[in-house]
């Protein structure tokens, strides 16, 4: 087995809400091993059966050590027992295979081990500094003069005991806390803190499958504000795509947090999940692709949204509808696309490169439409007619559309989209669209 240690600040340093911090450093870790454990002021993974899964030790290391640091972990220590990582962890002692791990415990002081730090001032009045002293003392000895954990201790840090420990259990639904170290004054102060509790977002969206399309961050003001100020404010963001990339979650939410103004000084940060939809991981090619590393599209749309607002940043959506005009809807980039937008089947005629926004009159001599010259028809008629179904709620009238649309040529723009109106009163020529 293989064991691995994160350790927080020593109790003599103590983090603030020591026990929230370990339960979202253990949390975090679920996305790596099911099998995680609280020990003290440490997190123990057994990751024996991950390393094939994140390609070797080293690598594991590297995705590892750096949000752990995020989360206040100080030291990480390997060693294949829970017990043996958590003495090297304390000892700042990281690789525990390299050598035979007696020779490594043994020169390790006292307060190592927890059951052998509560008596070490009688230990040191024996002669005893290290773990390697007391294991030279008689065992029968040791066994009258101290209580059962010191020798089960011994036993199970140098491998000669079995471990039992309680695993962390993933909960059903993210809502995690935080207390910030200090006080903040202005909305983008908050990322820092948010940053943490996206980590743990990440994580569990990761050991779930899932990825998340709209989360909130809640903040509560300190107690000494004025009345008018509130109990705190909240803020949601929206992704068009499912993601638990934590680096693109933290630009996107520092983008709305600078349009943010706090009414007063904020002390505590609350993040909870709001949509999640299933994010399978994709297998990653044997080839180097330079488009891998750069930042999707999306991602970058979505971040100009927050920035200057959802209705300056539009995208398309495809609309199953004959009338050109309403093929094609604009919507916020951040909101998601509906069920069936992307299946809607393509045209069976020509379409142009670029459509009016209002259809243009032609002026008509001797039947023939005109364009800077008379237009020579090419290709139709396509007919379209629909639209009965909708009404102009300001006008009360339907938007029936009954065309008969031809391409056309003009000696002058080239190739048009035109065409003609039916079932009407007079039937005239409209300019629709251009082609490149």
């Amino acid at each position: 087995m293989l064991w691995s240690a994160l350790k927080l600040p020593s109790p003599d340093e103590p983090l603030p809400s020591t026990d929230a911090v370990l339960q979202a450093l253990a949390v975090w870790a679920l996305q790596f091993t099911p099998r995680v454990a609280i020990a003290e002021e440490a997190v123990l993974l057994e990751v024996g059966g991950s390393l094939r899964l994140f390609g070797g030790r080293l690598a594991l290391r590297e995705r590892l050590w750096p949000g752990a640091q995020e989360l206040g972990a100080t030291a990480l220590a390997w060693a294949p027992n829970a017990l043996a990582a958590l003495a090297l962890a304390r000892a700042g002692i990281e690789d525990g295979l390299g050598e035979p791990l007696a020779a490594l415990l043994d020169p390790l002081p006292l307060t190592v081990l927890s059951a052998l730090r509560a008596h070490r001032m009688t230990l040191s009045h024996i002669g005893c500094r290290t773990l390697g002293d007391v294991r030279r003392l008689p065992r029968a000895g040791l066994a009258r003069r101290f209580d059962a954990a010191l020798l089960r201790a011994l036993d199970q840090a140098y491998g000669h005991a079995p471990q039992t420990h309680s695993w962390v259990v993933l909960p059903e639904r993210f809502d995690a806390r935080l207390e910030l170290p200090h006080r903040v004054d202005e909305a983008a102060a908050m990322l820092f803190g948010a940053r943490r509790l996206l980590l743990q977002l990440a994580a569990w969206l990761a050991a779930r499958h899932l990825g998340t399309t709209a989360f909130t961050l809640h903040w509560a003001h300190d107690a000494m504000r004025s009345r008018g100020a509130g109990e705190g404010g909240q803020l949601t963001v929206r992704t068009a795509e499912p993601t638990r990339a934590v680096d693109h979650l933290s630009r996107l939410l520092a983008e709305h947090l600078s349009q943010v103004t706090l009414a007063a000084p904020v002390g505590d940060l609350r993040l909870t999940v709001d949509e999640v939809r299933s994010l399978p991981q994709l297998s990653v090619s044997w080839l180097p692709d330079d488009a891998q590393v750069q930042e999707p599209l999306a991602h970058v749309l979505e971040r100009l949204s927050a920035r200057l607002g959802e209705a300056r940043v539009l995208r398309p959506r495809l609309c199953a509808d004959h009338r050109p005009e309403y093929a094609a809807r604009w919507q916020p980039v951040g909101q998601p696309l509906p069920s069936g937008a992307r299946t809607v089947p393509p045209p069976a005629w020509p379409q142009p490169s670029l459509l009016l926004e209002q259809p243009l009159r032609l002026p008509v001599i001797a039947h023939r439409p005109q364009h800077q010259g008379e237009l020579q028809l090419l290709l139709g008629p396509q007919r379209v007619e629909g639209g009965w179904w909708d009404r102009d709620e300001a006008s009360g009238q339907t938007r029936h559309a009954a065309r008969d649309y031809w391409i056309a040529r003009s000696a002058k723009t080239g190739l048009l989209w035109v065409f003609q109106t039916r079932l009407a009163d007079e039937p005239a020529w409209y300019l629709h669209g251009f082609f490149a």
